[in-house]
């Protein structure tokens, strides 16, 4: 049976579960410190390789091996600058996750109460 004519429940079970694995591998690459340290810096605007490894303090062969897997998983982009690399979050969605992730890490070290 084609997806065209599977029932809809069954069309609606695929797609959540599809979504449900997407968003599972994005947060599974976002779970690595690096990884999440240089989302959070290009959450607030496009840098460079040099400028990333300043940012997360890490070593500059591994910030590169990062931001391969995070470019690789499309969740940033690249343009070059003359002999530079330049990269940035693909889209808002990313940086808001980001954002998020590191206000509830706020909350937990400081104490303070949930919200919505």
């Amino acid at each position: 049976m084609s997806s065209g004519t599977r029932p809809a429940g069954a069309r609606d079970a695929q797609e959540r579960g599809d979504r449900l694995e997407v968003a599972a591998s994005v947060l599974a690459l976002l779970a690595d410190r690096t990884r999440l340290a240089l989302m959070e810096r290009l959450g607030r605007g496009e840098a460079d390789v040099t400028t990333l490894t300043e940012a997360c303090g890490a070593a500059r062969p591994s910030v590169s091996q990062h931001l391969a897997k995070l470019r690789l998983a499309g969740l940033v982009t690249t343009r070059r600058d003359g002999r530079r690399v330049v990269y940035s979050v693909r889209h808002g969605h990313l940086r808001r996750l980001v954002d998020e992730a590191m206000n509830v890490a706020d909350h937990e070290i400081s104490s303070l109460p949930p919200h919505d």
